[in-house]
Parts: C-alpha cells; structure tokens; sequence
C-alpha cells in the first residue's frame, strides 16, 4: 500500500517514517508536517492510505481529512492523536476517517492497525471504542421511545410551530391534555422550553 503520514513533531514523524518503511507491504510516499503541505503533493502521491495527526498547526487534522476525503473518496484515513474526548473523536470519523488510534499504541499496534484499515477494517484503540460504544449506549438506545406515542405526536406538532390549541385540534384532545402532555415531554427530555425541547427531541431522534 501506499502510505502518506502528516504530524507536525519531527522526532515522531522521522519515527513513524523510519517504522513503516521497514514493513513489509508498505511504501510511505510521502511525509508531511502540516496539512498544507500534505494537500499540496496529495495527488502526486498518490497515496491509498493517510495516517495524520489531529493538533496540527494551521489547518487542523479534521479538515485534513475532510478535504482530502473530498478529493480522494477511496482514501482510507486513520487518525492518530492524543485527542480521545468526543467532540475530536466524532469529528474526525464524520469528516472521513475510518481508524482512530491514540498516540502511545506500540509499534505493532500501529503496523496491525494500517493494515487492517487497508484491507476494509476500522481499527480503533480499545479506549476509543468503548467511547463510542459507551456514547450509542447513553444516548440513543432506547432515546427513541423515551416519550409515548402521544407524546411524541405533541411534540412534533410543537416543532411545526402550533399553538396548545392548535395541538388540541389536530390531535382531538383538549387543550388541558395538551398542556399535561407538554409538562411531561419537559420533565422527560429534562427540557427548559420549547426550543430546548424540540432540540433534544432532534438529538435523540425522537423527531
């Protein structure tokens, strides 16, 4: 495979460089300190494997992958970092990257990781993938049917933007029940008024 690496420390760079190079099936074709530099000889490249940092000076790793993904759908992404607190984790993954591993895997733990990557795997340090378990597990298991049936038709309506009565109307209930339905989404969704209800409906795919 063909593999470019991007991280902005030279001595792990060199280290990183000097490892994969020694493996066999593997050509690094090109190593990079920014991600400017990296998009600049992408193409000539022509790499099918990226392996980048995310806390690049400049533009960040998640862009990186990002654009590069954009210009090269096949390019299989694998981040690998200090970050393993969500915001960076999901950000990364969503922009394109298909591996997460953290900075302090051995040797072999990185070599096993690309090429399992490259052969269609989503190789993930075992931090990392209980965090996503764990973030799947909390938020949207079971998230869906937090509310009733009912409720969950109130809801909608309240995010189409009617009135308790309106509500009341449509639904064939009493504005009073409306009101009661209403009361219990709140104290559901832990919501303080209507925007914050119907947001947290969103996130938790009830809506």
């Amino acid at each position: 495979m063909r593999l470019v690496i991007i991280e902005d420390d030279p001595l792990l760079l060199e280290n990183l460089t000097l490892l994969l190079r020694g493996e066999e099936g593997i050509t690094v074709s090109g190593s990079y300190r920014s991600a400017e530099d990296a998009m600049k000889a992408l193409k000539h490249a022509s790499p099918e494997v990226m392996l980048t940092d995310l806390g690049l000076p400049g533009m960040s790793g998640v862009e990186l992958i990002k654009k590069a993904k954009e210009d090269m759908p096949s390019l299989e992404i694998m981040a690998h970092t200090v970050f393993e607190d969500r915001e960076r984790v999901f950000s990364a993954i969503k922009a394109g990257a298909s591996g997460y591993i953290l900075k302090g895997s051995t040797p072999r733990e990185i070599i096993e990781s690309i090429h399992s990557l490259y052969k269609g795997g989503a190789p993930m340090s075992p931090k990392i993938a209980r965090k996503i378990i764990h973030e799947f597990q909390d938020d949207n298991t079971g998230q869906q049917f937090l509310l009733t049936q009912r409720e969950t038709e109130v809801v909608k309506r309240v995010e189409e933007g009617l009135t308790y009565k309106e509500i009341g109307e449509r639904l064939s209930i009493s504005t009073h029940t409306v009101h009661t339905h209403i009361k219990n989404i709140y104290e559901k969704l832990q919501a303080k008024d209507r925007n914050d209800a119907i947001n947290k409906a969103r996130k938790k795919g009830i809506i």
